[in-house]
């Protein structure tokens, strides 16, 4: 049997930060969802802190096409640059809104910017358009970003 879900706002003209709460006695699949669609649609001018020397750069999360391990930090690459942040992979892991996705031991893939994927026996190449940047994905992630992508390309 399928409980029907309230939904209520309030709203108070004197709240400072605007806040979503989710109640339920369960965290499950549905709940998860809700969350996941409510966090992709707050985060879509989601910034965070990026750096290039001694210099901050506050970019859009959307301008990422993917982050990276190398050495001991971790690489933002744009279009055409490539910045430093001082979160570790599994931080941004949880911190990068729905369109982010682990796709290696050391990378994460905005599946937004996807502009073709290359299957070989080992791994995937994902390319981005109007750049030379590519990045790989392993054998382990292909087929989750596989299915995310064929989720992404249905609901539109």
């Amino acid at each position: 049997m399928v409980k029907e879900m309230k939904v209520r706002i309030e709203v108070d003209e004197n709240f400072i930060e605007e806040e979503v709460v989710i109640r339920c006695s369960a965290l499950n699949a549905q709940i998860q969802a809700i969350q996941k669609a409510v966090t992709e649609i707050t985060s879509g001018s989601q910034q965070l802190v990026f750096y290039k020397g001694e210099t901050e750069y506050y970019l859009p999360l959307e301008e990422v096409l993917f982050f990276e391990t190398d050495g001991g930090g971790i690489n933002a690459h744009t279009a055409t640059d490539v910045y430093q942040t001082k979160y570790k992979l599994y931080e941004l892991e949880e911190l990068l809104p729905g369109y982010f996705m682990r796709i290696s031991k050391s990378g994460i893939l905005n599946i937004r910017k996807i502009f073709s994927m290359t299957k070989s026996i080992s791994t995937c190449v994902v390319e981005f358009q109007n750049t030379h940047k590519q990045v790989f994905v392993s054998r382990y992630y292909y087929k989750p970003l596989k299915e995310k992508m064929d989720e992404k390309r249905m609901s539109r």
